[in-house]
């Protein structure tokens, strides 16, 4: 355990959602790169840290905690910001949706990303097929649950469910590389809003800042320039 909160990260990957949250939150924070050119996620010391070899894992008083979702629940419920605390009314609604991103939205994509990691090979073209029409019925699910006037996802304030959200948008436009003409943000006004609020954030800024993407990383995003480490 440690009594600083250290985030375990790759450029561009899903530890930027977490950054983003430590930012909003305005929490000191150290990093730590986890190299992905040499595998470094897939070594026994990370593994020690999350046996699941994957990014990102933050470190806390609390101990190691991986899982993106889990890691915005902790933070959120230990600072009481970003999210409905556990008496609200609201509380049922946002977690449904917050495990709904991560248990579906974010598990196809992946499947997107590295389909050689669920089939054989003769089936990877009709897997990422049926990942990305599942992922176009999860954009229009969010697209009028963005219009509906949830505090707690497309609302004044910003939530760790719009970060989940912003950062996968940012993804479905850029990768695979050369493979997302798919992928038309415009055709989801609302997300396309949201988009453009986050990152008209400090936090959006601080992350530009630290791994090296472009203005408008969100609504128009381009591959990073990291200062170090690799965002594949």
């Amino acid at each position: 355990m440690t009594d600083t909160l250290r985030l375990h990260y790759a450029p561009d990957n899903a530890s930027l959602i977490i950054r983003l949250a430590l930012e909003e939150l305005g929490l000191p924070y150290e990093t730590v790169l986890v190299d992905r050119s040499k595998n470094a996620q897939r070594s026994d010391n990370y593994r020690a840290l999350n046996p699941a070899g994957k990014i990102p894992v933050l470190e806390t008083p609390d101990g190691a905690i991986f899982e993106t979702g889990a890691i915005l629940l902790w933070l959120g419920d230990r600072h009481q910001k970003l999210l409905p605390p556990p008496e609200s009314e609201q509380r049922g609604d946002f977690l449904k949706w917050m495990f709904y991103a991560s248990n579906t939205v974010h598990a196809n994509l992946r499947m997107t990303f590295y389909p050689e990691q669920y089939v054989a090979a003769d089936h990877r073209t009709a897997l990422r097929v049926g990942a990305r029409q599942n992922l176009i019925s999860s954009l229009d699910m969010l697209e009028r649950l963005a219009n509906e006037g949830h505090p707690w996802f497309a609302g004044p304030q910003v939530s760790v469910l719009d970060l989940y959200v912003v950062a996968m948008l940012r993804w479905m436009a850029l990768y695979p590389a050369n493979d997302t003409d798919w992928f038309d943000l415009k055709r989801w006004p609302h997300l396309l809003h949201l988009t453009e609020c986050c990152e008209a954030r400090e936090s959006a800024s601080a992350l530009c800042r630290a791994e090296g993407m472009a203005p408008k990383p969100f609504s128009k995003p381009a591959p990073p320039n990291p200062p170090e480490g690799s965002a594949i």
